[in-house]
């Protein structure tokens, strides 16, 4: 993971999907089409970046399937890097020990489908980590938004239906099982089917 940027002590891993017709926003595009679904998914991005540049990190944005030369994460202050991994878990497991490895001393992750989202709440969530093991974004559809700790927690990433409305219930139990501390910041809503748009009334 390099850049030109001087590292700082902190660092915010955003996970995205490379932004292809018929490829992102899936469940969405079922009722809306793949064009209207594309059209969100280039709006959530747009969100995403735009939080995350206000953010006090470090900052690397994970693609899906290949790293995208010349788009909106084209700044030195995002370090481009892939996704690597069969399934989610493993994908974020991957990503954390990459970071960890460069010496990071506390990494949060967040996706790309959260409108709701901001750079305080972000900041807060650092903060957070001063104090807590891990800290959690619990999103509405029982999953999370939003996942930071200081050192690598393995359990956290397996076990789990990642699609699943369980996938935030299951992370709990395991870190009240090994004993961790942890905060759960507000719950939001992401982006998944027609009926999350209002969370977008401004641009949808």
């Amino acid at each position: 993971m390099k850049g030109d940027i001087v590292k700082r002590d902190c660092l915010l891993m955003i996970f995205v999907k490379n932004p292809e017709l018929g490829k992102v926003k899936t469940r969405l595009a079922e009722t809306l089409g793949d064009q209207k679904a594309l059209d969100v998914y280039k709006s959530l991005l747009q969100h995403t970046r735009l939080v995350a540049a206000g953010v006090n990190a470090d900052k690397a944005v994970f693609y899906h399937e290949h790293i995208e030369e010349t788009d909106l994460w084209s700044d030195p202050a995002f370090v481009k890097c892939l996704q690597s991994g069969d399934h989610l878990g493993e994908k974020m497991l991957n990503a954390f020990e990459l970071s960890f490895h460069e010496e990071y001393q506390q990494v949060i992750i967040i996706g790309s489908d959260c409108f709701e989202i901001n750079a305080g709440i972000i900041d807060y969530a650092f903060k957070a980590l001063r104090t807590n093991d891990v800290v959690l974004g619990p999103a509405s559809d029982g999953g999370y938004y939003l996942l930071g700790m200081k050192r690598l927690h393995k359990s956290l990433f397996h076990n789990k239906r990642w699609s699943g409305k369980d996938v935030l219930l299951d992370t709990v139990i395991d870190l009240k099982t090994e004993g961790l501390t942890y905060e759960l910041l507000d719950t939001l809503s992401d982006v998944d089917v027609a009926s999350d748009l209002h969370t977008m009334e401004s641009k949808f």
